[in-house]
């Protein structure tokens, strides 16, 4: 009796649809994905790639296949990370993949999923003028989108010399995405005090190879000013009760039974929670210009002049006008966005009030 034939090997574009079809499926079981906007962009990209490999011919297995689905996979795995936290919508500047708070640390994401032996360094071109580029763009970015540093990540690893040229060109400093992934075991210790280590990454995640660029001091208060701790304090661990007038009695004036509501933008949010309207703006005008100028650097302007308004006009004597005695109400996608300002560039201070805040109005 003869054998029956054996199956045909699964070709390249055979290979990639079942991966995109995979990729597509994980997407959109998310539990995630409801809350997710870039993992939504994401879905997006592949459903469109899904579309074009399943209408797609490659008549010629000599030459590779060209798709998008490496560049999408790596994207969900970074976005997927557990050091990231609130990533914005994809692409939002050019050369910028995402921008998040990696490690509770504002930055922008750069990703290559190429084939490591394209790449070439060569001093203002290619990858090296990229990288300078979106540098330039942070640096001079307002303080409530710039980054404190650029995440370079490179889904199939990286050559010495572009490891070489982007050290001594940028300061880049080779990091470990496996950090995470590293954790005690449910068996806590073993004899001896060794301790048991579980390690649960995804595969494809041994292979990227990642560095950090400080664009600007870890230690700056990127959104405004911090206020003066004379003038306002933070109950030392109880992580919620502040004691600033301003804010204090701001906060008095709402009324949340009031059947009088008023809907609060972005704008007012971060204005209300701001180390400049909270008592900041005095320190920030006595000190002298050189310290300032240091520390804001490119938005020394910018600063100075939402001080000086702040001083003209101060923006709780406006606001505490306009909700006095009402409801204060906000929209899912003011949350979202004054939530992913704050997490990114907030300071302390910044960031407690900016919970107490949103504890009142939900």
């Amino acid at each position: 009796m003869a054998e029956p034939p054996a199956a045909a090997c699964p070709t390249e574009l055979e290979l990639a649809r079942a991966r995109c079809r995979a990729l597509h499926d994980r997407l959109a079981a998310s539990l995630s994905l409801p809350r997710h906007p870039a993992l939504r962009s994401l879905l997006r990209l592949v459903a469109a790639e899904l579309r074009f490999l399943a209408s797609s011919n490659h008549p010629d297995p000599a030459r590779p296949l060209s798709s998008n689905l490496p560049h999408l996979g790596a994207l969900h795995l970074l976005l997927t990370h557990p050091a990231v936290r609130s990533p914005s919508r994809l692409s939002p500047l050019p050369g910028v993949d995402f921008a998040c708070a990696f490690r509770s640390r504002p930055a922008w994401v750069l990703l290559s999923a190429r084939n490591p032996s394209g790449f070439q360094w060569v001093p203002r071109k290619g990858i090296s003028s990229r990288v300078a580029a979106v540098l330039d763009a942070a640096r001079s970015a307002p303080p409530a989108t710039r980054p404190e540093k650029l995440l370079l990540a490179f889904a199939r690893g990286v050559g010495a010399d572009i490891v070489l040229g982007l050290a001594e060109e940028f300061g880049a400093v080779d990091i470990d995405l496996l950090a995470e992934f590293v954790g005690d075991s449910e068996d806590d210790k073993e004899e001896d005090g060794w301790v048991t280590v579980s390690f649960h990454p995804n595969e494809e995640m041994r292979r990227f190879r990642a560095f950090e660029i400080e664009v600007v001091d870890g230690d700056a208060e990127v959104l405004l000013p911090p206020p003066r701790r004379d003038v306002e304090e933070v109950e030392e661990g109880s992580g919620d009760q502040l004691e600033g007038c301003w804010f204090a009695d701001f906060m008095g004036k709402m009324r949340m039974n009031s059947i009088e509501m008023v809907n609060l933008d972005t704008t007012a949010l971060i204005a209300i929670v701001s180390g400049i309207s909270n008592g900041g703006v005095g320190k920030l005008m006595g000190a002298p210009v050189a310290e300032t100028r240091a520390r804001f650097k490119c938005n020394y302007k910018f600063v100075m002049d939402q001080a000086q308004s702040e001083l003209q006009s101060p923006i709780f004597v406006e606001l505490g006008k306009a909700v006095d005695g009402k409801k204060c109400i906000i929209c899912e996608a003011v949350k979202s966005e004054f939530n992913e300002i704050v997490s990114m560039c907030g300071g302390p201070e910044e960031k407690t009030r900016a919970s107490q805040l949103l504890k009142q109005l939900m």
